[in-house]
Parts: C-alpha cells; sequence; structure tokens
C-alpha cells in the first residue's frame, strides 16, 4: 500500500546533526512537514548524529572520501560530496515519487534539477549572504561561484524560503515576481527553560552568592566578534566585583589559548569555560546566567543566539549593528558600540542594575512568545507549502 500523504524529499548539504544553524534549521524543518502531514524524507551529507525524527526517513549520501567533519562554508572536501548528493538524491527520485524538493542551499541545483526532470515543485531555501563570506582572492573567486550556483537555484525555483528579511530581498532581486517567503530562525530548542534545572546549573559552577553571571555562547569565528569579547573581559571585571564570566563553544586549543590570555590579565580564576552543551540542556543553562553576550561584528542575519537568549528571559548587552538590531532595541537590550570598552561598560552597568536586567529580560521574552518560535516557525512554513501546492 502506497502513502497518500504528500511526499517531499529535504535535501541538506550539511552534516547532520550538528549544532548550528543549518543543521538545526534543517532539523525543524523536517519535525514541522511531519507533523503537518507530509511523508518526509531527509536526505543529508554522510558525517554527523544520527538523530531520529517522527516521520521522517533519514538518508544519507555515500561517504565516498571517509570525511569524519565538514568545516562551515564551501571545500573541496564539501565539493566531492555534493556529487555524491546528487547521486543519492537521483536514486530517491527514480523510487518514490515527491510532490516537492526542496534543496537548502548548495543543494539547490540538485533539487532544480531533479524536481524538472520528475515534474515536482521545487523550494530553494536559502541561508546565508555569500558576499558577507569574502576572505581573501581565492575565497571570493570561490564565493563567486556560489553567487551563480544560488542565482541558478532562485530562477527554477518554485518558491524561495529565506532565513532573514536581506536574504529575502536579495532573492526577490534576483526573481521578481517569484514568490518568496520570510521564515525566521527560532531558538536551537524547543525544550523551555526549568527554574529548578537553572539552579542545579548554578550550584554545580560553584558561584559564590550574589554572584552575577555574564554568558556567552558560541564559535569563536572572527565575525562573532570574538576578540572583542575576550577583551572587554579584564575591564569589566575590575568595575564589577561580583562579576563572572562563562563561555560555551570553542575548540580545545582555542580555549586553552584564551585561557592563557586571561591568566596573563590576572582574571582566569573568574571565567569558566563549559565546553559544548547539547541544545536540549542550553535552555537551562541560559536561565542560570544572569547577562548574556552577543558581540557580533559582522553579518546580515539575526545570530541564532540571540533567539536562545531572548526565550531565557535575561538582560543581554549586544553590539550595535544592523545584524543585532533585526531583532533588538533599547527596550530588549543594552546595545554598545562595538569595541571592548564600550561593551565591558555595558555588561558593568547591568552588573549593577537587578532591576534593569529583569526588564530587558521580560521584554526580550515577550517577544520569544509573540514571533520566535517552533508554532509561528510551523506556521509560516504551512503557509509557504500550501500557496506552492494549493491545498488547504
Amino acid at each position: 500500500m502506497t502513502s497518500e500523504k504528500p511526499r517531499v524529499l529535504l535535501i541538506s548539504p550539511q552534516p547532520y546533526f550538528q549544532w548550528r544553524g543549518s543543521p538545526l534549521r534543517v532539523s525543524f524543518n523536517a519535525r514541522a512537514l511531519a507533523e503537518l502531514g507530509y511523508d518526509v524524507d531527509l536526505l543529508a551529507m554522510p558525517v554527523g548524529e544520527d538523530k531520529q525524527i517522527p516521520g521522517v526517513a533519514l538518508h544519507r549520501a555515500p561517504n565516498i572520501i571517509r570525511a569524519k567533519d565538514l568545516p562551515i562554508g564551501p571545500s573541496a572536501a564539501k565539493a566531492i560530496l555534493d556529487i555524491a548528493l546528487f547521486f543519492k538524491a537521483a536514486a530517491l527520485a527514480r523510487r518514490r515519487p515527491y510532490q516537492v524538493i526542496h534543496g537548502i542551499e548548495d543543494a539547490g541545483p540538485i533539487a532544480a534539477v531533479l524536481a524538472r526532470r520528475h515534474g515536482a515543485k521545487m523550494i530553494f531555501e536559502k541561508h546565508s549572504d555569500p558576499a558577507s563570506y569574502k576572505k581573501g582572492f581565492f575565497r571570493n573567486l570561490v564565493m563567486a561561484a556560489y553567487r551563480r550556483v544560488e542565482r541558478f537555484s532562485i530562477l527554477r525555483a518554485d518558491a524561495v524560503i529565506g532565513t532573514g528579511p536581506a536574504l529575502v530581498e536579495q532573492a526577490r532581486a534576483v526573481a521578481p515576481g517569484r514568490p518568496v517567503h520570510h521564515i525566521f530562525d527560532i531558538p536551537s530548542s524547543l525544550v523551555e527553560p526549568d527554574p529548578a534545572r537553572a539552579a542545579e546549573v548554578r550550584a554545580r559552577l560553584g558561584l559564590p552568592p550574589g554572584a552575577v553571571l555574564a554568558l556567552y555562547v558560541g564559535s569563536f569565528a572572527v565575525y562573532q566578534g570574538i576578540d572583542l569579547l575576550f577583551q572587554s573581559i579584564p575591564p569589566a571585571l575590575k568595575q564589577a566585583p561580583d562579576l563572572r564570566f562563562a563561555i560555551i563553544g570553542g575548540s580545545p586549543a582555542q580555549v586553552a589559548a584564551r585561557k592563557a590570555e586571561l591568566a596573563a590579565a590576572g582574571c582566569a580564576d573568574r571565567v569558566l569555560f563549559l565546553g559544548h552543551i547539547d541544545p536540549d540542556e542550553l535552555p537551562h543553562t541560559l536561565a542560570a546566567a544572569d547577562i548574556l553576550l552577543s558581540p557580533r561584528i559582522a553579518g546580515g542575519n539575526t545570530p541564532l543566539k540571540l533567539l536562545d537568549y531572548l526565550k531565557a528571559a535575561r538582560a543581554i548587552v549586544a553590539c550595535d549593528n544592523p545584524a543585532n538590531r533585526l531583532i533588538l532595541d533599547e527596550t530588549r537590550a543594552r546595545l554598545v558600540a562595538p569595541d571592548p570598552s564600550a561593551f565591558a561598560d555595558g555588561i558593568a552597568v547591568l552588573a549593577a542594575d537587578a532591576p534593569l536586567r529583569q526588564r530587558l529580560g521580560a521584554a526580550g521574552h515577550q517577544l520569544y512568545l509573540s514571533t520566535y518560535n517552533y508554532a509561528q516557525y510551523k506556521q509560516r512554513l504551512a503557509g509557504a507549502y500550501r500557496q506552492l501546492l494549493g491545498t488547504p
């Protein structure tokens, strides 16, 4: 007996599952489509955790180069595995009649070719702006080639999904009149913060009574403002004797280097490095903090961490730039100039003002409740598919 559900092939050219932006979003796409009544095949790269989603069949491209991991952005290994991804997708499309083939980022051309070959509708999902990755002559050439790939995908898509307003406008500029849907990112976990679990986290960290904890979560990439963050820590600690810092993320080598910097500044004992934390544990850890930090200095998309921060209902210190301003203003965060001194001052001000921390955290949490949550995400995805297929 064959399924009467509409069939969707969701093609992700990223590791699945890993705790980073695109794989998280792919998991929400797959979960939401299954809950909406679609028969979902998720095809991903051959690296990452085998995270199972009810109602979703996980398939992988063959690991023809025995890759252990794939870095963010283009690479020779990724290009080779994209070819393997195409042949696996083609094999699936021959076996199963899909109503929709949904290609993410550089899987867009795969979806376009197979959708035309098999008479399916095609969705292209855009997660990033190629211009934001410029780093030298060779990198620029690679990203220029990717822009052509992206343009090819947009022009052949029956519908486009963009994760941010700027990405939506870029797609509309390429193909005026094409249906383009803004489906924003949401927090990285569907688990709600538990006050009791948050209290356990604070106890486990050994914080002294009255300590004010400022916490950062994210990669140690330059565009995240990681240098600014660590340069701001010593002056912030000098201004606020009760202040402590916690850092989530970074490789062992990166953490070791930062610990050495802090030791040289004489403040290593007031900074905790928590490593990587499972996304479903993160809400409790963020709720254990008093101040959450977003030192992002570049990029045009909302930093994913901000959505987790809003959900935690904690005060935020963020650099005043377009990426953070997409969802923050002075009523929801302490916005400061992107330099270490201003960032340190912003942290110190919040460390000394508990009522202000409470007001900012509550306002941010209200935005999460009204907009940036899974129910709204699922509703927007349902609308995009409903318009595409002409079904109720």
